[in-house]
């Protein structure tokens, strides 16, 4: 008798050092229906990734040969589709400067230890809903759309300033976007984080705030004089155009 098809299994893969970490994370993820496999060091699993069958990459920092910040850097940097997987950071490490480099560094996620199975799921389960393909508009200039110094491609996902694209993580984007779509207006951390989180991320402000740091350094690396992105104590942000 035949099957009924099903979807694939997402297969995510644990780099982690701590067998009884790495084993807890493994069983949470399996016992959720997940593929799941398990790498010790940074370099093999940059060996593994290149076989191009892993979904998501549950990293640690303080792995025995490459540390995980140096297997984020190097995998953004490959050609091709994994360059693209999402990354949840896994580490003990909880330091804002480690928090802002494993973001700068093209990071989905940041969870820090000790952590719960099920959140650590949850994020999993979110990097996965957020990592449909994109498909770019046939046109050059296709669906783009004018905000002063800024132009948006919605469909896209993509943002450019002052005619410069902007090399974005998911979060970076979708907190732009959502400050594009009103320009000049206050959004609460709240507000931005409805738009553009999951409901299983870390805090609004110190998730929010980690974002903003990171979007306006690439501002400013594409040319930005003045800070566009206005913070206003107890309220929010906005967006001057």
């Amino acid at each position: 008798m035949l099957r009924a098809m099903t979807a694939p299994v997402a297969h995510v893969l644990v780099v982690e050092d701590e067998a009884a970490i790495a084993e807890t994370v493994l069983y949470a993820l399996r016992s959720e229906g997940y593929a799941a496999s398990h790498c010790l060091l940074g370099g093999e699993a940059l060996q593994r990734l290149q076989a191009g069958d892993i979904d998501v990459v549950v990293l640690d920092v303080g792995l025995p040969d490459l540390g995980g910040f140096e297997v984020c850097r190097r995998l953004r940097a490959q050609p091709g589709p994994s360059a693209q997987l999402p990354v949840i950071f896994l580490t003990a490490r909880n330091d804002e400067v480690d928090r802002v480099l494993g973001l700068e560094l093209g990071a989905d996620d940041y969870m820090t230890k000790p952590f719960s199975p099920r959140e650590l799921v949850a994020r999993v389960r979110a990097r996965l809903r957020r990592a449909a393909p994109v498909v770019a508009a046939p046109g050059a200039d296709a669906g783009w759309q004018e905000h002063g110094a800024f132009a948006i491609d919605r469909e896209g996902r993509r943002i450019r300033f002052r005619g410069q694209a902007l090399d974005l993580t998911r979060y970076e984007y979708a907190l732009l976007e959502a400050l594009l779509l009103r320009p000049g207006a206050i959004l609460s951390r709240a507000q931005l984080m409805d738009r553009g989180w999951d409901s299983s991320a870390d805090s609004a402000d110190r998730t929010v705030d980690t974002h903003v740091k990171t979007l306006r350094a690439k501002l400013r690396a594409a040319g930005a004089s003045e800070d566009p992105i206005r913070t206003h104590r107890g309220l929010g942000y906005a967006l001057e155009v």
